[in-house]
């Protein structure tokens, strides 16, 4: 599998190996990114979350977007 690049993530399509709460694919609806404080700038923020919504249910839930990188959770695509 390709590394996963946090800055293309957004509406990028997963499969969960496990099914999760009925629900088998999923599409990345949101990404966090670290909150600021008052007059901080950050030019090259990391992801910190990613949102996950259901395709069929459209059921979200927030992850750490790291776990998609592990292979025996989920895997890259609608499989």
């Amino acid at each position: 599998m390709n590394p996963i690049q946090p800055n293309k993530l957004m509406l990028s399509k997963w499969t969960a190996v496990q099914v999760v709460a009925k629900q088998k694919h999923f599409l990345v609806s949101k990404v966090y990114l670290p909150e600021l404080q008052e007059g901080q700038v950050v030019i090259n923020a990391q992801v910190e979350f990613v949102e996950l919504e259901a395709v069929y249910t459209k059921a979200k839930r927030k992850i750490a977007w790291r776990e998609l990188a592990d292979t025996t959770m989920w895997k890259q695509g609608w499989v």
